[in-house]
């Protein structure tokens, strides 16, 4: 690629301030590769529910505003969530139902998305990240399965998320997320 900075936005699934999902974002922003910039999105949770209604150009909201122009603008798109009852958080999934419009033409449209998991069951966050490269899918971006990272909070070693494995491994993700980008440059 050339000297371009490669532009990712990491989208937080998790409403709560000291989620380790939230940090889990912050480690791929702190660690990223040379050349790339993550930018966490962490407010999810003050969107508007999503609703046609309310998606009228001149009267959104100035979040989705925002959200939907910083993903919009980005190579490609991290996500970092935990799992909720088995599956998605709802603050998440309204999220990506904004980005998922207007039909066809989202934000999402053709960016790839991988999606990072920590949970405190054995999978890791499993559901989650299954059903967001779903829902993922479905807005137009491309989910890279192989980006996709889980971790199971009790068997975290020591040192948590700052651990040299563990940021290797969001660092991988990262750069497989970096390379989906190279390849559709």
């Amino acid at each position: 690629m050339s000297d371009r900075v490669v532009e990712l936005v990491a989208l937080v699934g998790s409403l709560r301030a000291a989620s380790i999902n939230r940090q889990l974002a912050q480690v791929a922003a702190d660690n990223a590769p040379a050349g790339v910039n993550v930018t966490v999105i962490d407010n999810l949770g003050s969107l508007p529910f999503y609703s046609e209604d309310v998606d009228v150009e001149g009267t959104l909201d100035a979040g989705v505003i925002a959200l939907r122009e910083a993903v919009a603008k980005a190579d490609g798109v991290l996500i970092a969530t935990p799992e909720y009852n088995g599956t998605i958080p709802a603050a998440l999934k309204n999220a990506i139902d904004w980005l998922s419009r207007p039909y066809g033409n989202g934000a999402l449209t053709g960016k790839p998305v991988a999606v990072l998991s920590a949970a405190l069951g054995q999978f890791g966050g499993q559901w989650t990240r299954e059903d967001t490269r779903k829902s993922v899918g479905i807005a137009g971006g491309r989910a890279i399965e192989d980006a996709d990272l889980g971790l199971q909070i009790p068997a975290l070693p020591e040192g948590g998320l700052t651990d040299p494995a563990i940021v290797e491994k969001v660092v991988a993700s990262v750069s497989r997320i970096v390379d989906e980008v190279a390849v559709t440059a």
